[in-house]
């Protein structure tokens, strides 16, 4: 979910192509009265914006080139820290044009100008799982079964090809046409992340959301990012069941304390105790939090007959879970930029 509201790059329809109108693709007419903007050159038509950021922003966007909708993720070059021109977006660029699975979000293009970096990807027409979380509460096992399969397997599928993702949050997984989970946004992901000789490289980058982030990225140590890309999946599939955060982030010392305890669940909704015996063991300290592999054979995500809640296995109430206090608990107060630097 996107956090304080910032302005959004109101530029970008301004911006004037270099290239002369003789090359402008077939599809887009050249108006007398001026030039063509660079996305119109590249045969776009920018429609409506469906998210932004403090340095970014998100449009839908006609595409005749590829004959569809898109989304173009416009990122200005004079508001973007310098870090994340030189560093993050580079690196984002270069992870997601060799990504291809159906549960990725799949880049197109990128363009730079002087000005601003555009991303063009496919466009996810429903929303966010955080979006449908909102609207329905909580999520019913039957879809949330469903959904978390698919978060479990794009995942896999980027860890297999050295990716970590390390933002993994219900605002960045994305729903098509078909009700699908397309997971989106690789501004935190590093590529070239397989373990030479059995070995795998630490991340010293603190990045992502305080209410996903694992313990060990808390902590501030060096940590090994597909066990932590794995808790953030937890979360997920806690949010999905629940329709609220495990963790309170308003507060980052008791936020500390609460992912080193074990997690505890509130009694409504009702939730099977496959599930919650999932959750926990993803929501566990990392050396004996589950592995992918693990996950994909677990019992909830394979079942021979439908889940029953076990009444004999009541939950506990969750210690922050009072009315006042679960406003602040609730998904809808996730913060789009806040990162885990400002932390220290």
């Amino acid at each position: 979910m996107p956090g304080p509201d910032v302005r959004a790059d109101k530029n970008v329809l301004g911006e004037m192509s270099t290239e002369p109108t003789a090359t402008v693709h077939s599809g887009v007419e050249a108006k007398a009265d001026r030039k063509l903007t660079v996305l119109e050159t590249h045969g776009y038509v920018l429609g409506r914006t469906i998210g932004s950021g403090s340095y970014a922003t998100v449009k839908v966007a006609s595409s005749d080139r590829h004959n569809c909708q898109v989304a173009i993720k416009i990122i200005s070059k004079f508001q973007a820290p310098g870090d994340y021109l030189k560093k993050f977006l580079p690196r984002e660029i270069e992870v997601v044009k060799g990504l291809k699975h159906e549960n990725l979000i799949r880049f197109l293009q990128a363009i730079e100008t002087t000005h601003r970096v555009y991303i063009v990807m496919e466009y996810a027409e429903n929303g966010s799982l955080l979006d449908i979380i909102r609207k329905d509460q909580h999520i019913d096992e039957v879809r949330g079964r469903r959904w978390f399969r698919q978060l479990v397997e794009a995942v896999d599928y980027c860890h297999d090809r050295g990716v970590v993702h390390r933002d993994i949050k219900c605002e960045n997984l994305l729903m098509d046409h078909g009700l699908n989970i397309k997971l989106s946004d690789f501004g935190f992901a590093r590529g070239h992340m397989k373990p030479k000789n059995g070995v795998y490289a630490l991340s010293e980058t603190f990045c992502g959301s305080y209410a996903y982030a694992s313990p060990e990225i808390l902590k501030g140590v060096p940590y090994r990012p597909q066990d932590s890309d794995i808790w953030s999946m937890g979360v997920v599939l806690y949010a999905i069941v629940y329709g609220r955060l495990p963790f309170d982030d308003t507060n980052y010392t008791q936020l500390l304390k609460q992912v080193q305890n074990k997690v505890s669940f509130p009694r409504e909704p009702k939730v099977s105790a496959d599930c919650r015996k999932l959750i926990t063991k993803i929501l566990s300290p990392l050396k004996v939090r589950v592995k992918i592999p693990q996950i994909l054979a677990d019992p909830w995500l394979n079942p021979n007959q439908p889940a029953k809640v076990d009444e004999s296995e009541a939950p506990q109430e969750n210690a922050h879970s009072s009315k006042d206090e679960i406003k602040s608990v609730n998904i809808g107060t996730v913060t789009y930029d806040r990162h885990l630097e400002e932390v220290k």
